[in-house]
């Protein structure tokens, strides 16, 4: 990383010495303005060849001995010019009035004179040093400029979607799909490797078949674990437990894992996935095929892996060798990554020349995609051809070949794209990787720079992530409601990839590290560490330069986390607080989350090149106040410290802080005053209002957030008051203005004293002023007093997500039925509350639905709906006026069903409805995949079942995704029907449910009998009958569905006994399944 990086830390030096006004005005101050404008011109020079040197050095050894010379001198001069900046910039800090601006300043006077003969003899050290390596060069390197922009000619894969597509792998496929679905072997479980070099795409492969209709069907249990370089078998265990279960076990001994291991598959066919596997000691081996052994007859283990050995020692069945893809394949690959659109060019000889770069590729997927990202961004054939006789020619075949392959793809990217990604070898392999801390990471090293569009730096790094995203530096994105990349991985191969770029100055920790580089500069730990381990004796050192330091985490070494910073009775012989780690003086991020520190030292403010600081999970009480002096510190992290019981008084000193994490901090009662003045702030995820006994000149009122408008992401207001105090203080946040705030929660505070009228009053006068900017996503209320909400909750129309919880004297929604993009809607605890809508009637909403205007719940997926304990129904009164039978679901001769003229929610897939007993009216929702109805009527589902296309309204409400000739709910796959006191039998119309593929029926004390029709549900999978005491047999249909894997009957005494085994009178209604339990 070295070549890449110097270029990025000499221009960050050059754009700090920059402005010529600042240089002159503090260099003025400081009596060093001559110096820094000759040590800007050095190092303006050196900056010139650094990028040539790069492409040279490989094929040059004076070259690269005159860059590693160059490496130490160019990061000394960076640290110089940051605390040169650092020291200007604190005495810059305001205390106060302009009397008290002059007067308080950090150091003494004596110490300001020092300060100044001693920055004064450093420049001009550095700037000699600098000058005889640049002239002690006796070779030409040519002078090339870079544009430091990420390229606008992005691509279209920007906005693909998470799930990988597989590319010409349907005959290996099919081939693996018929060994797993294969019963007569001889072994229960057999185990099946595919093996193949990497970059093959075994593990897409084995997520195709994973995902595989039959395969899901023919195994009763499915689990995938990654396994990686660490084959621990309690650590294995543990993971296929939590695959199975869904649940992380707690901390037990291999002895009770392997029990609730055994208990988990015991008698059931499964299939598990153990992904790359590298382990080739074949005792471990053994000692995790003997704990899989209990599994039913026809039980399969599919493990991938780059090793013949190690597919040698796991195999029961013959390994599956994968091979490159074909031509045919390779081309078609290719071709959508290198042309746009995957058009093939008309360019004859491009095209030609793109099949001949396609063949040196072996057929690697991994090596087609980085080598075609390349060739996307080149459109000249002159081009092409440089490309494959003068890069590519130089790769050897076969499997050696791949790594060199994919660094031609690192080698062609932007300068501030190398050490973005280099620095990535910092994570551990098969790691999700949380994309907003990547980039604040980058950040804190200085990687990212401002945009001549003044975006911020946020954004601007996120281009940078969507840009190695798009030329398969990074794979699996996994979106947010939003559709922002929020987590990814690095495959195995890119990771290698990083480590090779990186260099010795870029390390994680393992057994191998006592005599690494003494250049470190950058430090992360192995998943295996063990503090036995021996350090590196360069981090050992005083003044150490190292500018990234994370510590290992509690789950890579267990109960060994205390020992760390010596905290506990094991204390570490290579490393105390003070005298080590605190005088890594270069550090610019510093890691200790989740190591028991309670308390952290003074020594903490000498580090003031500190941009990132972690310190959530563990039991700090307070922080230093020497951290108030860290005024570069841009990101802060406090998260689950759950004993911290306040913030540093002079937070507002930190005038770099850009993002402030407490969530988590539960004992954390108030935020410090003068916290407005943290301009830079882009999040802050909590704002605790001060109890009104509480409140001190320390304490910051809601009146601070006024001038914060620059932040985004979510914030969480707690403590609400219900008081007028409250109330006219929270015009005052200015929420309207805060454009880049995405997610808001308002958090009244539990109960209230006082006069009830009073604190309706105060509360709606609260929510009506706490409005916020139009383009807020998702909005969470919480314990709100007020009657009704603000009428700008319908205007919100970027709203994607709606809570509303414990309101509960609220009586009145809003209307929401018109919001564009709402997708998920919960409704929490709304006691008070009878009608969502104040319609006079469902015909009201009817005729406003036949309007032109936007139809009912055009996006809404998901609602819930849960002890709403007083709710009747969605419209305020019945169909006709004085008649309930409307809202009973009854129907007479002359009054029409219920369900003709209702709207239809037209997007709707998940709906929960619980305790709510006197609900009995709801709009239809006929595409639903999951329902789940507890403690509520039956009559809102029996009312969507009965619907037909004519009996919905006549709006653009009723455009829905259902096609005209299915019937209702013909797409919902999971049913939960519980606490149903009035229903005895289930409608004849779950006969229609042709996609359901689970079905649990509990607590419904009346219920008598089950419908024939059950025989229709040809894909029911799983049948759960609890405490139904009054049913007593089973219907002859369910000898007819041959998909159930599962039936589980408990508390019902009669019906259990006619299940029982071979002898029960309803036996052979269900010989056929694979599981039964009952009671």
């Amino acid at each position: 990383m070295a070549d890449a990086i110097l270029f990025n830390v000499a221009a960050s030096i050059v754009e700090k010495l920059g402005p010529e006004t600042l240089r002159k005005e503090i260099g003025l101050l400081f009596g060093v303005n001559t110096e820094l404008e000759k040590l800007k011109r050095t190092v303006s020079a050196i900056k010139a060849v650094l990028l040539d040197a790069e492409q040279n050095q490989a094929d040059n050894h004076q070259v690269r001995d005159w860059l590693q010379k160059l490496q130490d001198a160019v990061y000394y001069a960076d640290d110089l010019v940051d605390e040169f900046y650092t020291e200007a910039l604190q005495r810059r800090v305001i205390f106060g009035s302009k009397r008290a601006k002059k007067v308080r300043i950090f150091f003494s006077s004596s110490n300001q004179l020092s300060f100044m003969l001693n920055i004064g003899h450093k420049i001009k050290e550095v700037r000699e040093a600098l000058n005889e390596i640049k002239d002690s060069r006796d070779f030409y390197l040519m002078e090339c400029f870079e544009d430091t922009r990420v390229s606008s000619n992005v691509r279209e894969t920007h906005s693909f979607v998470g799930k990988e597509e597989v590319i010409g792998r349907d005959g290996d496929k099919m081939a693996i799909v018929k060994l797993l679905l294969d019963s007569e072997t001889e072994e229960d479980v057999s185990v099946i490797p595919i093996v193949g070099i990497g970059g093959l795409g075994k593990t897409a492969l084995a997520q195709h078949i994973f995902n595989d209709e039959n395969v899901q069907n023919h195994f009763e249990l499915r689990s995938w674990v990654c396994v990686s370089d660490c084959f621990d078998l309690k650590l294995v265990v543990q993971k296929i437990i939590k695959s199975v279960t869904l649940k992380s076990p707690e901390d037990l001994e291999l002895e009770q894992l392997q029990f609730h291991l055994r208990k988990e598959i015991g008698g059931k066919r499964y299939l598990l996935v153990l992904d790359d596997v590298w382990n080739e000691d074949a005792e471990k081996w053994r000692g995790l095929e003997r704990l899989l052994m209990g599994g039913a007859k026809g039980s399969k283990v599919l493990v991938t892996t780059r090793s013949d050995r190690v597919a040698e020692i796991t195999h029961t069945i013959r390994p599956y060798k994968l091979s490159g893809l074909d031509n045919v394949n390779s081309w078609s690959l290719f071709k959508r990554i290198a042309f746009h659109k995957g058009q093939e060019p008309e360019n004859s000889t491009v095209l030609a020349l793109g099949k001949e770069i396609v063949d040196k590729c072996s057929g690697v997927p991994l090596a087609i995609k980085t080598v075609g990202s390349i060739l996307y961004f080149k459109r000249r054939e002159i081009e092409w051809s440089s490309f494959k006789e003068n890069e590519l020619a130089k790769i050897p075949q076969g499997e050696d070949g791949i790594l060199p392959t994919l660094k031609l793809s690192y080698n062609h990217l932007p300068s501030h794209l190398k050490h973005c990604f280099a620095y990535c070898r910092l994570f551990p392999k098969d790691r999700e990787i949380d994309v907003q801390k990547l980039i604040r990471l980058w950040i804190a090293q200085g990687f990212i720079k401002p945009s001549d569009g003044g975006r911020c730096l946020e954004d601007v790094g996120y281009e940078y992530f969507m840009d190695l995203l798009c030329r398969s530096f990074f794979q699996d994105p996994k979106r947010d409601d939003q559709g922002n990349v929020k987590r990814f991985r690095i495959h195995d191969l890119m990771h290698d990839l990083a480590v090779l770029v990186a260099g010795t100055s870029s390390i994680s920790i393992d057994r191998s590290m006592e005599n690494s580089n003494e250049n470190i500069r950058h430090v992360s730990f192995d998943s295996k560490f063990s503090p036995s381990w021996k350090l590196p004796p360069s981090l050992l050192k005083k003044n150490s330069i190292v500018r990234t330091f994370i510590s290992p985490k509690y789950n890579a070494w267990h109960g060994y986390q205390h020992d760390f910073l010596g905290t506990s009775r094991k204390k570490l012989r290579w490393l105390t607080r003070d005298a080590i780690l605190f005088s890594f003086t270069s550090l610019r991020t510093l890691d200790l989350k989740a190591l028991n520190i309670k308390k952290l030292p003074n020594s903490l403010g000498r580090l003031k090149h500190l941009r990132y600081l972690d310190v959530s999970r563990n039991n700090i009480q307070m922080l230093p106040n020497s951290i108030t002096r860290l005024q570069n510190l841009q990101t802060l992290i406090l998260s689950h410290c759950r004993e911290l019981i306040r913030l540093p008084e002079d937070m507002k000193k930190l005038v770099n802080l850009r993002h402030l994490q407490t969530h988590g901090c539960r004992r954390l009662s108030y935020m410090p005053r003068g916290i407005g003045e943290l301009t830079a702030l882009h999040s802050l995820d909590r704002f605790v209002v001060a109890d009104t006994g509480n409140v001190t000149r320390h304490t910051a009122g809601l009146s601070e957030l006024g001038g914060l408008n620059n932040l985004g992401a979510e914030l969480s207001i707690e403590n609400l008051g219900h008081g007028k105090n409250i109330a006219l203080e929270v015009k005052a946040a200015n929420f309207k203005d805060k454009q880049h705030l995405q997610s808001l929660v308002l958090f009244w505070r539990y109960g209230f004293d006082g006069d009830q009228t009073s604190v309706v009053e105060n509360d709606e006068m609260s929510l009506d002023d706490l409005r916020p900017h139009s383009k807020m996503k998702a909005l969470k209320v919480v314990n709100f007093m007020g009657l009704r909400f603000a009428g700008w909750l319908s205007t919100l129309n970027n709203l994607v997500k709606l809570e509303l919880l414990s309101c509960e004297k609220c009586q009145h929604l809003p209307h929401l039925h018109e919001l564009p993009l709402l997708k998920e809607l919960t409704l929490y605890a709304l006691i008070a509350l009878e009608y969502i809508s104040d319609m006079e009637s469902n015909n009201q909403l009817s005729t406003s639905l036949s309007t032109p205007r936007t139809p009912f719940f055009p996006s809404l997926t998901i609602l819930k709906i849960r002890f709403c304990l007083n709710l009747k129904g969605w419209w305020r009164r019945s169909t006709i006026a004085g008649d309930n039978s409307g809202a009973l679901g009854l129907t007479t001769a002359t009054t029409p069903p219920l369900h003709q003229n209702q709207p239809v929610f037209p997007c709707l897939h998940d709906l929960e409805i619980r305790n709510c007993p006197h609900l009995t009216s709801m709009p239809l929702f006929p595409d639903l995949k999951s329902l789940e109805l507890m403690d509520t009527s039956f009559r809102p589902l029996q009312q969507t079942m009965m619907m037909t296309d004519a009996s919905m309204i006549a709006s653009p409400s009723t455009i829905t995704s259902t096609p005209p000739d299915s019937s209702s709910l013909s797409k919902l796959k999971n049913l939960l029907i519980s606490q149903i006191k009035d229903v005895e039998s289930l409608p004849e119309g779950i006969g229609n449910l042709t996609s359901l593929q689970s079905l649990d029926i509990v607590e419904c004390p009346k219920l008598t009998s089950l419908p024939e029709v059950i025989g229709n549900l040809c894909l029911l999978q799983s049948l759960k009958v609890w405490e139904c005491p009054k049913l007593e047999s089973l219907p002859e249909g369910l000898c007819l569905l041959t998909s159930l894997k599962l039936l589980k009957i408990d508390k019902c005494p009669t019906l259990s006994q006619r299940c029982m085994r071979e002898i029960g009178e309803d036996w052979p209604k269900i010989a056929h399944i694979p599981k039964i339990e009952t009671d």
